[in-house]
């Protein structure tokens, strides 16, 4: 998992270093006098803005499409960076206290100031590697604070081949590649995760990137949270995750990039952000003694 741990758990940390990827070349004119060179694919602008610096990790705040300026703002990060601990495999955590606090990042990646957490709305390592936070803040507070709009989760299932962008502020870096693929099943170490985003190998994500936001660049809107990389070409073991495909074949890829998708989130969240496991569609794994 792409965190920087430390402590007990230090000799997981990956890279000390960052790395940005170039542009992607250009390509090439169209030949013959009459020839027009085609136009690039639309791509919205990716910048820092709307992302966040923890301790430790990277995170966005974000929206659901049905959140309204008064919402009490999320921050979406991943499970493992939950500041109380890993969960583990099948645990999922609702309603926690917290007074985590977050560093609100403008759109060239200098420090604006800070959120504070109220609540851990919902976490886990289940399927999937989330934690979304409740912060003091409302949207509305936020844009006239700081001058920052949230960036939008999005509610469609990611698309091979698409343009992406991973927004690190922890390291106030940025990656640019694409969406190689998906993968039926991602395991690392005693986690498992469903359908998950794999780069092209542009994309070399390092420690402290856990939580990016995935940006779609045609549409500026989150496609994914970054969460592992393949660090040493270790089968399914913490920090070298391994593919599993629909036939139980496992493979490995070292120094691959991962991503889960987050595009089911916003069917679990009801008016004023209020998180409904049960709502119509949710499919988010629940903690015991909830059910549909």
């Amino acid at each position: 998992m792409s965190r920087p741990l430390v402590g007990a758990l230090a000799t997981t940390v990956l890279g000390a270093a960052a790395l940005v990827t170039a542009a992607t070349p250009a390509g090439a004119a169209p030949v013959g006098a009459a020839a027009h060179k085609p136009k690039p694919p639309h791509t919205k602008a990716v910048d820092f803005a709307g992302t966040v610096a923890l301790d430790d990790c990277s995170g966005s705040i974000v929206k659901m499409p049905s959140s309204q300026p008064n919402d009490p703002a999320l921050v979406m990060t991943n499970g493992h960076c939950l500041e109380s601990g890993m969960p583990s495999a099948g645990q999922v955590i609702v309603d926690q206290p917290s007074s985590r606090d977050f560093t609100v990042l403008d759109k060239s990646a200098g420090d604006l100031g800070s959120l504070q957490a109220t609540k851990v709305v919902y976490s886990t390592m289940t399927d999937t590697d989330v934690t979304l936070y409740q912060t003091s803040s409302t949207y509305a507070q936020i844009e006239q604070k700081y001058g920052i709009k949230p960036l939008e989760i999005s509610t469609d299932h990611p698309t091979k081949g698409a343009g992406i962008t991973v927004v690190s502020g922890y390291w106030k870096k940025t990656y640019t590649c694409g969406i190689d693929g998906f993968v039926p099943t991602l395991k690392e170490g005693d986690w498992t995760w469903k359908d998950s985003v794999r780069y092209t190998a542009e994309c070399k994500v390092i420690g402290g990137t856990s939580g990016s936001p995935v940006v779609d660049n045609s549409t500026g809107k989150i496609t994914a949270i970054n969460n592992t990389t393949n660090e040493s070409g270790e089968r399914c073991t913490l920090n070298n995750p391994c593919e599993v495909d629909a036939n139980g074949n496992v493979t490995i890829h070292q120094g691959t990039g991962y991503a889960e998708e987050v595009y089911t989130i916003p069917k679990c969240f009801g008016a004023g952000n209020t998180l409904d496991l049960n709502g119509a569609g949710c499919t988010l794994p629940k903690p015991s003694g909830v059910r549909r």
